[in-house]
């Protein structure tokens, strides 16, 4: 690995900015399209966006990124979508879980490291419309790169027709790259998104894949893109179908307590998580993922 991949990281830098431009353009517009139902008399809800830096031991520039967050809209309670660029050197403490996990020789001697990706968390208003998760990234040493990312969904009320447009619009988009593909990232998303403690699965599942490189960057980005094109469709059709749909004390209540178990995963098992919180990003953008009420029975 040289840094012949310079040019390799501005595409997937550029690319994630251009789907979370995407991605923010549709949500604001279900926002400013609610108009009948619950809420639809709310103000139109709006990202504010700021810029996030990541903090360095010797106070140089280390990257940063955009976190775009709109909170109390018509549809949405709260929604983050962030992209970052960050680069500098792992810390001791990241260096051994890196190598640790993934197996990767020299990081001791040379720990360099570059990371860009996008990452998003939807927590809805109405307890009918599922919350998601979306993140695709890629990551660069001077011993290793790979991608990693996915989408899953989590109701609190489940709708077995939403599971199956979710699921059936990853599947069409990752069938290009192999029809065994899809099965093998979706069980990975079975087996990621589990919560132990509970012996349960946060939602219904999606598609995850961390660590992949063919040794064809170029095949290995357009499966990365290819799972962000995925979420618009996959998700949009969910959110237009169930945001006037009525709901009581009940289906609030149910909504608060699954955003607990969200809470519980992000906070004790995720690995963006972690890795966000040890290598210096804004806490803020890190745990943006975290819902804005929830609640333990």
């Amino acid at each position: 690995m040289t840094d012949d991949f310079e040019a390799a990281k501005t595409r997937a830098a550029a690319w994630f900015r251009t789907l979370r431009d995407q991605i923010v353009d549709a949500f604001e517009g279900l926002e400013a399209g609610h108009d009948a139902g619950p809420l639809a008399d709310a103000p139109v809800g709006k990202f504010e966006v700021t810029q996030t830096k990541r903090s360095s031991d010797d106070g140089s520039d280390a990257g940063g990124g955009l976190m775009s967050v709109m909170r109390g809209g018509r549809v949405f309670e709260k929604v983050g979508v962030n992209i970052s660029t960050v680069y500098g050197t792992l810390g001791e403490r990241a260096q051994v879980a890196m190598a640790a996990r993934k197996g990767i020789p020299g990081m001791k001697d040379d720990p360099r490291f570059w990371a860009s990706g996008i990452s998003l968390v939807a927590h809805m208003q109405n307890p009918h419309a599922p919350a998601v998760h979306m993140n695709t990234r890629m990551f660069w040493t001077p011993h290793a790169w790979w991608f990693g990312g996915g989408s899953d969904l989590n109701p609190c009320i489940e709708y077995a027709e939403d599971t199956a447009h979710f699921h059936d619009q990853q599947k069409a988009h990752l069938n290009p790259h192999g029809l065994g593909l899809y099965p093998k990232l979706k069980e990975w998303a079975d087996e990621y998104f589990y919560i132990p403690h509970r012996n349960r699965a946060r939602g219904v599942g999606g598609i995850f894949m961390d660590d992949h490189c063919t040794g064809d960057w170029e095949a290995d980005f357009k499966l990365t893109q290819d799972i962000g094109r995925a979420f618009l469709p996959a998700y949009v059709p969910l959110v237009e179908k169930r945001k006037a749909q009525g709901w009581d004390d009940a289906d609030k209540d149910a909504q608060l307590v699954h955003r607990g178990l969200y809470a519980e995963y992000n906070l004790v098992y995720d690995r963006g998580t972690k890795f966000g919180l040890e290598t210096g990003h804004d806490a803020n953008a890190v745990l943006m993922s975290l819902p804005p009420l929830a609640k333990w029975v």
